[in-house]
């Protein structure tokens, strides 16, 4: 069950927490992945020791007409593409009255805007081969919003929009659009909250603890997977009740 043997993924934001989660986790189910970030050194410490059919690709999403070249390059490497995740996202935290033009654009163009175009990329070879996988990982703030994050915020929600629209698009070929929304998630950035912040947090979560980034790359996987071919337009929420659809 969700085998993914010899299916072709890309991941961005692959540096991450979630990210290098999904990345193994693909992996592991026999799929040929491209990890790609900003970083080469970070990607190809993440790949070490993973064995064959691993690949790192240094991609800044920021500069938005190279891009499109980043499914290229995946697409060369491998042979085709069956998976595109696209996990990458920066924050410019502000409160609205003071946000800058730079620190809106900033986020909007490497969470949304580089996902669209990386998904229009993907989209002309899975169209031909009639198959695909198309998957955003989007966040429970697109749907409950969080002050000082309005930038942030609506790239999450454009995201869950888009995939509605583009899973109405290309249905008909096989290739579905999903996301995955996660809520409070053990990572690096959480790592730097201080206990009383976490006890208010978990407060809130009805079960009581923040995720594991293993708890979305199993979303990823269930999603890029066989058994959720009947599966297109849905944000599956991994936030412990937090906010439930």
């Amino acid at each position: 069950m969700f085998t993914l043997e010899n299916k072709k993924a890309l991941v961005t934001g692959a540096t991450g927490g979630i990210g290098g989660a999904i990345v193994h986790a693909l992996h592991q189910a026999g799929a040929h992945v491209v990890a790609s970030g900003s970083n080469q050194e970070k990607l190809d410490h993440l790949i070490g020791g993973m064995g064959d059919n691993i690949f790192a690709i240094a991609c800044n999403l920021a500069a938005l007409e190279t891009t499109p070249a980043l499914v290229e390059a995946a697409e060369e490497k491998l042979g085709g593409l069956d998976i595109l995740i696209c996990n990458a996202g920066v924050t410019k935290d502000n409160l609205a009255l003071r946000m800058k033009d730079e620190e809106w654009n900033q986020v909007i163009d490497v969470n949304l805007t580089a996902s669209f175009k990386l998904a229009r990329a993907a989209m002309k070879g899975m169209l031909k081969r009639r198959q695909g996988r198309i998957i955003f990982i989007t966040s429970v703030v697109g749907h409950t919003g969080n002050p000082g994050q309005a930038n942030y915020c609506a790239s999450k929600a454009g995201l869950a929009g888009m995939a509605k629209s583009l899973a109405q698009e290309v249905a008909s070929r096989g290739i579905t659009v999903n996301c995955i929304a996660p809520g409070f998630i053990e990572t690096a950035m959480t790592a730097q909250l201080n206990d009383e912040q976490k006890a208010r947090i978990n407060q809130n979560i009805p079960l009581g603890r923040m995720g594991l980034a293993g708890d979305v790359a199993a979303g990823a996987l269930f999603l890029a997977s066989g058994e959720a071919a009947y599966i297109t337009g849905h944000t599956l929420h991994v936030n412990g009740g937090l906010f439930m659809a």
